[in-house]
């Protein structure tokens, strides 16, 4: 009777241990999985940040601080604007990777704070941007008008050359009127990039050889006019940043079960 019982109790410990090796098995083959997932994609991550940081060095060598139109925020560039991000979306990536690659519970969980605090504030951003869009705009307009002053002085050619750009590609002058360029000569005239058609000093001549158009509506429908594909863009950066939130905690918590199955 002993025998028996004894032989039942081994084999019952033979069965529990026989299950505990198959979900160890088991968690670790999923991690295993999840865990090269995860390094493509930071790693993918990482190189679309390097793109992005090189873009904006390239910006910053032969354009100077292009695209800076803003007297309030002169930092405010393109070229800064992508060094900043290419080095925190580099930083992000890394992180990941070497998460991943190690199975580093601490280093998945600060990839995933990191990609949830850019992802919250990115949803702010866009909230604030739609509730106080009418605010936004009179702003915009106002600091526009004060950095038109700033066109073609030393220091300022990112400026000049922006607004150069704008108004050529955009087929338009000043920022709600050509006559906003009449405060900043202190004379009847505008930039030659205001012409209608281009040739030296053509900015003297009569307002009929002008654009007319304001530039800030004409770029404000032009994004109207190509909200879909702003849209879209939007949408894939914040599917791929969930995608990034979803591998970092799928494997945060496949690890944990890992570690406590095969302790």
């Amino acid at each position: 009777m002993a025998f028996g019982s004894r032989a039942r109790s081994h084999f019952l410990f033979l069965k529990f241990f026989a299950l505990e090796l198959k979900r160890c098995s088991m968690a670790h083959n999923c991690l295993q999985c999840i865990k090269y997932l995860m390094f493509v994609f930071n790693l993918l991550f990482w190189l679309g940040g390097c793109g992005i940081l090189g873009v904006g060095i390239w910006l910053a060598v032969t354009q100077g601080n292009f695209a800076t139109l803003s007297s309030s925020f002169p930092s405010l560039s393109a070229a800064n604007l992508l060094i900043v991000t290419g080095t925190f979306v580099m930083i992000i990536g890394f992180v990941g990777c070497i998460g991943a690659i190690k199975e580093n519970k601490c280093l998945l969980l600060s990839f995933f704070i990191m990609l949830l605090i850019v992802f919250l504030l990115e949803l702010t951003v866009v909230i604030l941007f739609f509730v106080y869009t009418d605010k936004i705009d009179k702003y915009a307009q106002r600091d526009l008008k004060k950095g038109l002053h700033l066109y073609g002085t030393d220091g300022n050619i990112g400026l000049t050359n922006a607004w150069s750009i704008i108004q050529t590609d955009f087929r338009c002058c000043g920022v709600s009127n050509y006559t906003d360029w009449f405060e900043v000569y202190n004379t009847t005239r505008v930039p030659d990039s205001c012409c209608l058609e281009f040739s030296e000093n053509c900015g003297l001549h009569s307002p009929g050889t002008w654009w007319k158009a304001p530039c800030y509506e004409t770029v404000k429908i032009w994004l109207q006019e190509n909200l879909l594909a702003v849209g879209i863009f939007g949408l894939c950066t914040a599917m791929v940043q969930i995608l990034g939130l979803t591998f970092a905690m799928t494997m945060y918590c496949q690890v944990v079960k890992a570690d406590t199955y095969c302790a």
